[in-house]
């Protein structure tokens, strides 16, 4: 089972002034579609999997999310909301400790909000060739070959190749200067980092413990103390603010 996890918890201050703090980019139509960011990730995640999406965001935007929700017909998808930003292991812990006490252990298929994917098709098929690998256990991320020497994107470095369709990650970088970006693409080595990730919810849940035990343990007590609310998810805000912070990659 595929249980898609949306993180929208950006503030978007990098489009200002179309995108501004109390309504961030991925409630936008910037292609033009008729629909936001976000609901062009929904839509897409919809093609892949028969479960409601959960969604990630900040307590600012709940209502702006959960509006976008009802008009796609999402009725059933509930939203966790971050009293503070803690970046994207925090966020995908919280996600994966709500998978796994509902008794399942699904795939998780964790997706920004703000990417703009002109060709679904094949990002369906991409995701679809990479659950073997998540199924075996590995942690997927997702890399996009580079069309440019781009320095506004973090690189992803291919190790030795696993499966039929995958690489080993033999290490992450972070945006390059132009010299070093137009050498990556020049190797054939490099993919850019999408941001996006397959895998069993326990698994990830085994690594962080592994790297990083101190996000794991306040991760998992704040949601020992969750409250609903309509199709909200409330986590303990005293505990979610010990959190350190840091991103999935790093962690």
């Amino acid at each position: 089972m595929i249980y898609p996890i949306i993180l929208a918890g950006g503030q978007g201050t990098r489009l200002w002034p179309l995108s501004r703090s109390g309504y961030a980019k991925q409630f936008l139509d910037l292609s033009g579609s008729g629909f936001s960011l976000l609901q062009q990730t929904l839509q897409r995640a919809a093609d892949l999997s028969s479960t409601p999406p959960l969604l990630i965001c900040n307590e600012e935007h709940r209502f702006i999310a959960a509006e976008q929700l009802r008009q796609l017909n999402f009725t059933q998808s509930k939203i966790i909301l971050e009293p503070v930003g803690r970046n994207t292991a925090p966020a995908i812990a919280l996600a994966a400790l709500h998978a796994t006490a509902q008794r399942h252990d699904p795939l998780l298929l964790v997706l920004a909000a703000d990417h703009l994917i002109q060709d679904p098709l094949t990002f369906q098929n991409t995701v679809l060739s990479a659950c073997p690998l998540a199924e075996a256990g590995h942690l997927v991320t997702f890399g996009i070959v580079p069309t440019h020497a781009e320095t506004g994107y973090g690189y992803i470095q291919k190790g030795a190749t696993l499966g039929e369709v995958g690489f080993k990650v033999s290490r992450f970088v972070e945006k390059p200067d132009a010299q070093t970006a137009a050498a990556y693409v020049e190797s054939g080595e490099y993919c850019w980092n999408s941001g996006m990730f397959l895998f069993r919810a326990s698994r990830y849940l085994d690594e962080l413990k592994a790297s990083r035990p101190d996000i794991l343990e306040a991760c998992q007590a704040a949601m020992l103390d969750t409250a609903a609310d309509l199709d909200f998810i409330r986590v303990d805000a005293q505990a979610f603010a010990a959190c350190p912070e840091d991103s999935i990659d790093y962690a």
